[in-house]
Parts: C-alpha cells; structure tokens; sequence
C-alpha cells in the first residue's frame, strides 16, 4: 500500500529531524522527565514522579504507535541524527544489539524495586527535582545530564548511526515490549506497509533507513515489522515508486 500523505516527502523529513534536533535542544529542561536514576530517586520515597508518568504515557503510546517517539521526538534520537554528519556508517548488528535487554532489566527492575522497598507509590509529585517544573534543580544536576550526553555521543560516533539505539537504550526496549503486545492481541495500529510489486529493487529505501534495516528486503519478504523500526517514514519519503507507505487497520 502507498503513502496516501499530502505531505512532500522532502518536507515531512525536514519537520521531523527540525523536531528531534529541538527535542534535544530542549533536553536541559526536560531531562528531569526521562531520567531513570531521577525516576527510580523518587520511587525509592514512594512518590509517583513526572518521569513516570511520562515513561508510562510511553508505554502506553507504544501500544498503538510503535517506536513512533524515537523517530520524531526522542533527544536522544535526535543528538545521535545531529551526529550523522560526523559518522553516517551502518551500525553493525550483533551481541551489541542485545546489550539493551539486560540494561533494560538492570534500570526497570531498579525502579520496581524502589517502589516496593518503599512500600508502593505513596503521592504523585509531577515537578519532582525540578525548578518551577521545567529544568533539573538539585546540585550535579547537569553533571549526570552532561555525562548521558557524553556516553550517547560515545555510542553515535563510535558504534554508527543510532548506535545508542540499537544497543544501549532502556526505553526503546519499553515501546519495543508495547509493541509485541500490540501484535499479539491485533487491534489497529500504525505501522509500515509494502506493496511488492511496485518495488524495483533501487535500495534507497535501506539507504535512508536511520536505524539500517534492509528495508528492500522486508519489502520483498512482506515482513514489514520489525523491532528496531522507528516508524520515521524515512523509507516511505525515499521510495520513488511509492511501495512503502503508512497503514492504520490490520497488520
């Protein structure tokens, strides 16, 4: 099925990577949302932070858009985009692909465990650690913000294109968990469709692909979903005979 979008595909990618790199530049203000050692600080007292809150409005997002956050709004996403420039290599899958699991399970399971250390979430505090509710407010506050961005720029300019991505972050195994559920149960989701016999086998579907799927290949095979999808249309935008696009209904 063919992207149906008004949108010219040119533009569409502009706004998205316009939105990431924002997203990151707006990381000093919002990090205190998205950071789990913050999160689990504030479970271990029995109070409900913005971060969760946020990490469970991620969740819950994944159930019907995938990893649609990583591919327009993610920080992360957009300073390991940013760096493109610099490295724009394939990332090269392997053991490192799986490192973000057992991180996964280190930091959530850390965060259930201050929650039940703390017998439960007593009180919500949605401006916890923040000064007016809108920017970290504790002392080394943006010496561990500097130190994740030090570590993200690490993994992009070494590991390659959205290398923090593939093999490091905790929340794309979230919405990757939202995502298999959403397969098992089938109900209407976004996510990639193909129409085969439109492809011509001109690869600039897997070329633009920020996350280095063999995008051709899930087209030809008819197995457009994929894990390490991000939902950015960037394939969609860079097939010029339109057999990649957009679809809601069905799988």
């Amino acid at each position: 099925m063919a992207d149906e979008s008004k949108i010219p595909p040119a533009l569409r990618q502009r706004i998205r990577k316009a939105l990431l790199v924002f997203s990151f530049v707006l990381l000093p203000v919002t990090f205190v949302y998205i950071s789990c050692p913050i999160i689990t600080e504030g479970a271990s007292q029995g109070i409900a932070t913005g971060g969760l809150v946020v990490f469970t409005f991620l969740f819950i997002g994944s159930l019907f858009f995938g990893r649609l956050w990583c591919g327009y709004l993610c920080p992360a996403g957009g300073l390991q985009e940013i760096y493109f420039g610099l490295n724009n290599t394939r990332f090269k899958t392997g053991w490192l692909n799986w490192l973000k699991y057992p991180v996964f399970f280190g930091i959530f399971g850390s965060i259930a465990f201050a929650i039940y250390s703390a017998g439960g979430l007593a009180t919500v505090d949605l401006f916890y650690q923040t000064g007016n509710g809108i920017s970290i407010d504790r002392e080394g506050a943006y010496a561990l913000l500097y130190g994740q961005i030090a570590f993200i720029t690490v993994f992009a300019l070494l590991a390659g294109k959205r290398g923090f991505c593939h093999s490091f972050c905790p929340i794309a195994v979230m919405m990757i968990a939202g995502r298999k559920i959403r397969n098992v149960v089938g109900w209407p989701a976004l996510h990639l469709s193909a129409d085969a016999d439109r492809c011509v086998d001109c690869g600039r579907c897997s070329k633009a692909c920020p996350m280095n799927l063999d995008v051709r290949g899930m087209v030809r095979e008819g197995r457009m979903e994929n894990t390490e999808c991000i939902l950015c249309a960037s394939c969609v935008d860079a097939c010029p005979e339109g057999a990649v696009g957009y679809a809601w209904m069905g799988r």
